[in-house]
């Protein structure tokens, strides 16, 4: 019998679902042999495309990654310091691509790596806000506190978190009397959340920027 004319298997098969794992079951549900099953075909099948469990999953994390928009940061300039609007773009972005993956906010965590995507997302930030005025240090730090809130954000819902009995704030947290209702207007309250802080983000930061800038 002749070789196929194409490999069984792609990395981009493997990784879809090695995604699909993490999302409907867990970190912990991707592994080879759960891999192998999904995919239909045998564990060493496998061997000649995934190496470790921690690259497996730095390749997912990237796949997530590759669907957050950085384009408008190449605008930006001196005479176009339109920062805050690229950076409000950009939250909303990163937020809506890990909205759906947030098991998989903990490998995004850990740092970029060699994640290709990671590192365009970094670059292009940077970038941008160094054309657009910021100092190359301060510049760091204004990416950092970016990704740090809407990594954050995607770790869990604040809404969801609150108990639905109302009995478990009746006596002893009064102003707690409406939190039992929070769970049922969960994307509401966590949407409204994200705009909140995110505008004080911003906020802080225009501040920032004038005091560093003016003169």
């Amino acid at each position: 019998m002749g070789r196929p004319p194409r490999p069984l298997l792609s990395r981009d098969q493997i990784v879809s679902a090695a995604l699909g794992l993490a999302d409907s079951e867990g970190l912990e549900a991707v592994s080879t042999r759960r891999l192998a099953a999904e995919l239909g075909v045998t564990g060493p099948s496998l061997y000649n495309h995934v190496g470790t469990k921690e690259e497996l999953l730095d390749d997912v994390a990237d796949a997530v990654l590759a669907k957050v928009d950085t384009s408008m940061f190449a605008e930006l300039s001196v005479a176009n310091p339109e920062w805050p609007a690229a950076l409000e773009k950009w939250a909303r972005s990163y937020r809506e691509a890990i909205a759906t993956h947030p098991n998989i906010v903990p490998v995004l965590a850990t740092g970029l790596g060699r994640r290709p995507n990671a590192l365009r997302i970094a670059n292009e930030v940077f970038g941008g806000l160094v054309a657009a005025g910021w100092p190359r240090r301060e510049a760091i730090s204004v990416g950092a506190v970016i990704r740090y809130f809407v990594l954050g954000s995607a770790l869990g819902s604040f809404a969801s978190a609150f108990p639905a009995d109302a009995a478990v704030y009746s006596n002893s947290y009064p102003h707690l009397d409406g939190a039992h209702l929070l769970a049922t207007r969960q994307q509401r309250v966590d949407r409204r959340a994200f705009d909140t802080g995110l505008q004080a983000v911003l906020d802080g930061l225009e501040l920032q920027y004038q005091s560093l800038t003016r003169g």
